[in-house]
């Protein structure tokens, strides 16, 4: 297996920087105040919980200078945090998803996304049935900069929330105040679930096959999903997209 591919799948949920930016074109313009801040009053703001919160994510998505630039606030988002979704991405990765959590507070990131944005996103995210769009409500969410959102679109996971013994996993990658379950990086979040499923495998070669297989990326899937737990929060639509 080359390199490339175990290091993306193990790298997720990419690295970010700690304050807000302006991707464009590969590169990344970190942002500390609200005067270098867009105006961004006619974009959809777009919660990222997972990759999306990472310049090197919106790099495989958006790669050239035809795409506008995207304003990206980095945001406290009170009472949730970000957990491991039940399933593995077509490149490998256990994906990230949100999590209703009282009394934590989780730093994430929105993407202010133009129309042309926002299909391309969907095109990434809503094509194998992982993830839903929708409208997060009555929320308290403070940004680093750009506006304070009190409701907010996000791709929302279909698959339910990764258990281990029963508690939902938050990633370590991603920081967060009281968080209240032990947290795992993607590393070893991947090393629990192939000694759970095939302990006598490399984990190299764990990837290797979730990622060279549909099939048996839908088994695993299928088999890390039991036990898994269902997001709730009254303050959630789906789009009906």
């Amino acid at each position: 297996m080359t390199e490339d591919v175990f290091d993306r799948a193990i790298g997720y949920p990419y690295p970010f920087p700690q304050c807000s930016y302006i991707y464009h074109d590969g590169a990344c313009e970190e942002v500390s105040s609200d005067a270098c801040f867009p105006d961004v009053s006619r974009l959809t703001p777009v919660l990222a919980v997972g990759s999306n919160q990472s310049p090197q994510q919106l790099a495989r998505k958006f790669p050239c200078a035809d795409w506008a630039p995207i304003p990206v606030s980095r945001v406290a988002l009170k009472d949730f945090d970000t957990v491991y979704s039940a399933h593995i991405t077509g490149y490998g990765s256990i994906a990230a998803t949100l999590c209703y959590m009282p009394g934590t507070t989780v730093n994430l990131f929105v993407n202010w996304l133009d129309g042309a944005h926002l299909g391309r996103m969907h095109e990434t995210e809503l094509g194998n049935e992982n993830y839903e769009f929708g409208r997060l409500s009555d929320i308290h969410l403070e940004a680093e900069t750009g506006p304070s959102l009190t409701e907010v679109s996000l791709y929302h996971g279909l698959r339910g929330i990764f258990a281990k013994d029963g508690d939902p996993v938050p990633l370590a990658e991603v920081l967060a105040n009281n968080r209240q379950h032990d947290e795992m990086t993607q590393h070893q979040v991947q090393s629990y679930i192939r000694d759970r499923l095939e302990p006598e495998k490399p984990l190299e070669t764990f990837i290797q096959e979730s990622v060279a297989s549909p099939e048996i990326r839908k088994f695993r899937t299928e088999r890390i999903g039991e036990g898994g737990l269902l997001f709730t929060y009254e303050g959630y639509v789906p789009s009906g997209l």
